[in-house]
């Protein structure tokens, strides 16, 4: 079951991957440039098969940026067509019912077209109570705009008379975030740096970059092969 040298009790139990190069890789298949999304999107229904065989339990998948929203209309609009057909097919999936898999969907949200929060909320609330594995989409986001938004949070609740300003901490601060779980392991495909993906949960976080793979071709003997770099590593935390 575990190849490549990859041990069980190595193995990350949350791996975060930045889901880059879909659409260089439909360029070099001479097609429109966000067809390249469609593969993209087929190679993270495989990607939960592959989590769940390695028992890795949380899974954050960077799926669109804010700055991604400048993207050309046309592209765009395909994008979020895209997200609405596949957040569907979801909602429907039956692995995230039998294998109690709880959806989070993290980002400024809020920017996405109505519909698609609806689908996002129903999905959230329908595996609220998962506890097996968790898996959060990060929609519309930026990991500036992750940390100003949990200092506006912290700043309201302060105001509010919620939260004094002796009790912020790491600790609080980390509460009001997106996402509250740091990954143990960041994978990038198609590129070498983290654009911003998770910075404040990311400190100490091991990071593996692959930019000589486009996500639609990142394969399971590539995801093993990270999980055995992982293995290999001793993670000091500054000691």
């Amino acid at each position: 079951m575990y190849t490549n040298n990859v041990v069980k009790y190595n193995v990350p139990k949350h791996v975060a991957i930045i889901l880059d190069g879909n659409r260089r890789f439909s360029k070099r298949l001479m097609m429109k440039p966000w067809k390249g999304h469609e593969w993209g999107a087929k190679k993270v229904e495989k990607l939960f098969d592959w989590c769940k065989e390695f028992e890795i339990r949380e899974l954050t998948l960077y799926a669109l940026s804010v700055e991604n929203f400048n993207r050309p209309k046309k592209e765009f609009e395909y994008l979020m067509q895209l997200f609405k057909t596949e957040f569907k097919k979801l909602e429907k999936d039956e692995r995230i019912y039998n294998n109690k898999i709880r959806i989070n969907f993290i980002g400024r949200l809020w920017m996405l077209p109505k519909d698609i929060q609806k689908t996002m909320t129903q999905i959230m609330e329908k595996t609220k109570t998962h506890k097996n594995h968790i898996i959060n989409f990060a929609l519309a986001y930026g990991g500036r705009a992750e940390v100003i938004d949990a200092t506006k949070k912290i700043a309201e609740k302060i105001k509010s008379g919620e939260m004094d300003i002796a009790q912020i901490n790491e600790k609080t601060f980390s509460e009001n975030l997106y996402l509250s779980d740091e990954p143990e392991l960041i994978i990038r495909t198609g590129e070498s740096r983290l654009s911003g993906f998770l910075i404040y949960q990311s400190a100490y976080s091991e990071i593996i970059f692959l930019p000589n793979v486009l996500w639609p071709e990142f394969t399971k003997e590539d995801f093993t092969n990270c999980l055995a770099e992982y293995g290999k590593r001793q993670r000091r935390f500054g000691k």
